[in-house]
């Protein structure tokens, strides 16, 4: 008798099976999914584990609420600010999500129900696919905050190219559904009402796929990236790292916090 595959997460994120599709949740609604120390731990794990589930053929990465993801949260940057331990083990958890989500053997389709902030940005661009409702955008503020774009911003010029990748990163512009399709990130624009049922017929054709091969080709082309794994990435992460503890993060955040208390 076959047990189901047990995945250990943190309540932060979800995984639904739908047949041989994974529906993978990030759980902070009310937050708009920005992560904290949960959910950021959640998504250096879940990877290995999706791998590991021996009925798991695709990966369908969403949002719950109203937004895909805000980014980091900002309480969990300070806790980065105020502990040198914390931020080793940030960064190391960044290192397992972007090294997992590429590594990880399933297709991953990744439908914004909403914005894609900095982490959630970086989720986005690793996956896939990636399915844009027409209220959602990307956007990569790293910079905005005093911080290296190392988890997930050197993928970009794999991306987009150098130049632009230059542009949006440095500037942290927002990056409209259309244009994504425009600049190859984003596959197509969806209606809000109709991304869910359009990402999870999506998924399941992939799930129907002939799986070693499916598996195959996505090891193949994620080759390129792994080409980068230590030199642009290692980079980016030995830099964000560095920032995490400078004065111009410290300050952003600070002016963050003060803006979204008055905010309540």
């Amino acid at each position: 008798m076959k047990t189901e595959f047990r995945y250990d997460l943190p309540d932060e994120l979800n995984v639904v099976s739908d047949g041989g599709v994974r529906i993978v949740t990030l759980n902070r609604p009310l937050e708009l999914n920005a992560a904290n120390h949960a959910l950021h731990l959640g998504l250096s794990r879940v990877w290995d584990q999706l791998g590991s589930d021996p009925a798991a053929r695709a990966v369908l990465l969403t949002g719950s609420g109203r937004a895909f993801s805000a980014g980091g949260d900002f309480g969990y940057m300070q806790e980065n600010i105020d502990n040198p331990e914390v931020r080793e083990r940030t960064m190391r958890e960044g290192r397992r999500i972007v090294e997992g989500i590429v590594r990880c053997p399933l297709p991953v389709v990744a439908a914004l129900n909403g914005p894609a902030v900095g982490l959630g940005c970086s989720l986005a661009v690793l996956s896939d696919i990636l399915l844009m409702s027409d209220r959602s955008f990307l956007a990569d503020p790293h910079l905005q905050m005093g911080l290296v774009p190392g988890d997930g911003g050197m993928a970009w010029p794999l991306a987009v190219g150098l130049s632009r990748a230059k542009q949006y990163l440095l500037l942290g512009e927002r990056i409209l559904p259309e244009q994504a399709v425009q600049f190859g990130l984003a596959s197509r624009v969806v209606a809000s009402g109709e991304l869910e049922s359009e990402a999870l017929a999506l998924t399941h054709r992939l799930a129907a796929m002939p799986a070693k091969a499916v598996q195959d080709t996505k090891k193949a082309l994620n080759s390129y990236v792994e080409l980068h794994l230590e030199g642009a990435f290692a980079a980016g992460f030995t830099g964000e790292l560095d920032s995490m503890a400078s004065t111009e993060h410290a300050d952003a955040v600070s002016r963050a916090r003060s803006r979204s208390a008055a905010r309540q």
